[in-house]
């Protein structure tokens, strides 16, 4: 009998849930990036986290982190290359409360950290 799988801690749902090629594009065969794949993306690409501190935020291991992450990659590439739709939605996920993480910091403190210095070096 398989492990049930866990829920991945998701700090937020995305403002787009979804994307389309601007031309010569299949919207009866698109491509599926659950929520989960979405954060991964998020907090290693974007804000520039380890798998170890992405795995930490998420609350599950690293070589998780490492599967949902290349399978995300997968996911980008196929929709980018081949000019199909990407939707963000489902997945095993949980979204963050807010409250404390297992490093003792808030949430919004821990997870928007990179994201609010970034944008400061950007003005």
């Amino acid at each position: 009998m398989a492990r049930p799988r866990k829920c991945r801690k998701v700090c937020a749902l995305p403002e787009n849930c979804g994307f389309v090629p601007m031309k010569g594009y299949n919207p009866e065969n698109p491509v599926i990036m659950a929520v989960d794949e979405y954060e991964t993306i998020r907090l290693i690409d974007l804000v520039g986290y380890t798998q170890e501190e992405c795995a930490a935020q998420m609350h599950i291991a690293r070589t998780t982190v490492q599967g949902i992450y290349n399978e995300a990659r997968k996911k980008m590439a196929d929709a980018l290359v081949n000019g199909k739709v990407l939707y963000i939605e489902g997945g095993d996920f949980a979204l963050c409360d807010g409250e404390k993480l297992p490093c003792g910091k808030k949430c919004e403190k821990f997870c928007c950290k990179k994201i609010k210095e970034m944008n400061t070096e950007e003005m």
